[in-house]
């Protein structure tokens, strides 16, 4: 099972959004939002998910499977 940093990237990567587009968008701290591509953050907060699945135009239980 892919982690939500693994699907990040893949949806990232796919609408082809760099990590910087993404954070624009979002408007974590690209520390942040580097460490939960990355996979060191294992379970980032709902605020966090909430605002990457709404820059990707999914769902946040499309980040999460």
């Amino acid at each position: 099972m892919a982690t939500i940093g693994e699907n990040i990237k893949k949806l990232r990567t796919k609408q082809g959004l760099t990590q910087d587009d993404l954070v624009k968008k979002t408007g974590l701290k690209y520390s942040t939002f580097a460490k939960i591509e990355g996979g060191f953050v294992k379970k980032p907060g709902v605020q966090m998910i909430a605002a990457i699945a709404k820059a990707l135009g999914v769902s946040m239980e499309d980040l999460m499977r």
